[in-house]
C-alpha cells in the first residue's frame, strides 16, 4: 500500500501582471517616503529645491540620501520576509533559488539588476512571456525569484 505524502505545493513563478501591481503600489510608498524626506530638508533649503548649482555638493549629497531611502526601503523588506508591501498585496514574496530569504548584499544585487531590466522599456520584465521558468532578467542574474504565494484558509 502507498502512503499519502504530504507535499509541499507547487512553486508557482509570479507572472508580468502581477509584477507590476506590486511595483505600482510600491512605487507610490517610495516617491511617498523620498517626498517626506524632501518636506523635512525644506526648512534646511528656506522652501527651495536641492539642485546642485543652488546648494553645491549638499545636492549631491540630497540624491544619495534619497537613494539611501530607496536601497533601505527594498532591503529592509527583502532581507525581513521577502516582501514589499506592495508584494504582500499582490502575495509575492521574493527569494533566492534556494528558498532562503536574500541577504542585503543579494538585494543590492537584485535592485541594480532590476533597474536595468525595467530601464529597458522592461524587455527585461517581459522575459518572464518566454523565459521557462518564467524569470525575469534580474531573476536569472541574481539567482533569486519571485513565486506566488497560496491564498491563505480562513
Amino acid at each position: 500500500m502507498c502512503a499519502d505524502v504530504a507535499s509541499e505545493p507547487p512553486i508557482v513563478h509570479a507572472g508580468v501582471l502581477r509584477r507590476f501591481g506590486a511595483v505600482l503600489y510600491d512605487s507610490l510608498l517610495v516617491i511617498a517616503l523620498c517626498a517626506a524626506v524632501t518636506a523635512l530638508l525644506l526648512p534646511l533649503t528656506g522652501g527651495e529645491g536641492v539642485t546642485v548649482t543652488e546648494f553645491g555638493w549638499w545636492g549631491y549629497a540630497y540624491r544619495v540620501l534619497l537613494l539611501a531611502v530607496i536601497l533601505g526601503f527594498f532591503g529592509f523588506f527583502w532581507t525581513r520576509n521577502g516582501q514589499t508591501l506592495g508584494m504582500l498585496a499582490w502575495r509575492l514574496r521574493v527569494e533566492r533559488d534556494s528558498g532562503s530569504l536574500l541577504s542585503w548584499s543579494d538585494a543590492l544585487k537584485r535592485l541594480a539588476a532590476a533597474c536595468l531590466s525595467w530601464g529597458v522599456f522592461a524587455l527585461g520584465v517581459f522575459w518572464i512571456l518566454v523565459d521557462r521558468d518564467r524569470l525575469a532578467w534580474h531573476d536569472r542574474v541574481t539567482h533569486t525569484r519571485v513565486v506566488v504565494l497560496p491564498k491563505k484558509r480562513r
